[in-house]
């Protein structure tokens, strides 16, 4: 870089992302490649960093994209020079900003990883069996109708990984169809609790207060933990782990795939995307339609696979 015109302003403004900024190092060195490559570019359009035009930055994003690289990485590229110009505006170097219009590379929202009914079925009865087994010992037999529990509540609700795990002790206790969660925000929510996943709670809660180890806890699922209740990447750990018992491909499972099964089984099934929406806690309706498109996905693989015309 310092074989760049004016690339004693790119060492300024690194100094500002770390002194005021707080950015880690390899932020930095990620900032200080990407005005690497930008500062190559306009030398070779005969501009620099002071005199360069809207024209210029486009022509920039035009070649990273014509060079094969990712959109997630041309949009890093964007906001590096974005940064970079309204740190020159903001010292006065320069009077105006010319990334300031141009507009970042549009990136294909991956769609979630999804299990089929068939697959969560194959992992529940895995969960039932390990919790009816009563030959291991006390604790294993805990752990084991702790998890049964957890994989029933969350394929019954669909809750955040996070609502599940820190679920009062009162969740387990009521014989009402639903219960009420504080989500993100500290939005209030009902979710409905199947006949299923109330029995399995309950028989958890059962053995966990046999235990009278934590008789004094408000969490349903306590631990100790810093937070006082099972955690999230606890949680995971055992659902893996349980894939693999179940022999299914542990990649494929996570909490967070149990709930996005939850959403995509009850469209697939006919539910309205409102509903379902309001069940997972969703704020923007946007968010929820993600589940339409993995439909969209499947229901076009099974044409192409099976219409007698696909291969034509």
């Amino acid at each position: 870089m310092h074989n760049f015109k004016y690339g004693h302003l790119v060492e300024s403004f690194l100094e500002m992302m770390s002194a005021e900024r707080g950015a880690a190092e390899n932020t930095l060195d990620s900032y200080e490649r990407d005005l690497e490559r930008y500062g190559a570019h306009l030398l070779r359009v005969k501009s620099d960093f002071m005199n360069c035009d809207t024209e210029n930055v486009r022509s920039f994003m035009l070649v990273l994209n014509d060079s094969g690289l990712a959109a997630s990485s041309q949009a890093r590229h964007l906001s590096t020079v974005r940064q970079f110009h309204k740190f020159l505006f903001a010292e006065g170097q320069r009077s105006d900003d010319p990334s300031a219009v141009i507009e970042s590379p549009k990136q294909a929202r991956p769609l979630p990883k999804i299990l089929s009914i068939d697959e969560v079925d194959v992992l529940i009865r895995a969960s039932e069996n390990a919790a009816l087994d009563k030959s291991g010992s006390p604790s294993r037999n805990l752990r084991a109708l702790r998890l049964n529990a957890l994989i029933e509540a969350l394929y019954a609700t669909g809750l955040r990984v996070s609502e599940l795990v820190s679920l009062p002790v009162m969740a387990a206790k009521t014989d009402a169809d639903f219960i009420n969660v504080v989500g993100k925000g500290n939005k209030e929510r009902l979710v409905p609790l199947s006949r299923k996943s109330r029995e399995a709670m309950a028989l958890y809660l059962k053995m966990r207060d046999g235990s009278k180890k934590w008789d004094d806890s408000q969490w349903l699922f306590p631990a100790g933990s810093k937070s006082g209740h099972f955690t999230r990447q606890a949680f995971a750990r055992d659902l893996k782990a349980l894939a693999i018992t179940a022999g299914i491909d542990p990649e494929k499972v996570s909490p967070h795939v149990i709930r996005h099964a939850f959403a995509s089984h009850l469209l697939q099934n006919g539910a309205d995307l409102r509903a379902v929406q309001q069940l997972l806690g969703h704020s923007d309706i946007s968010t929820t339609q993600i589940y339409t498109h993995v439909l969209d996905e499947r229901l076009r693989q099974l044409v192409e696979e099976h219409h007698p015309l696909a291969s034509i």
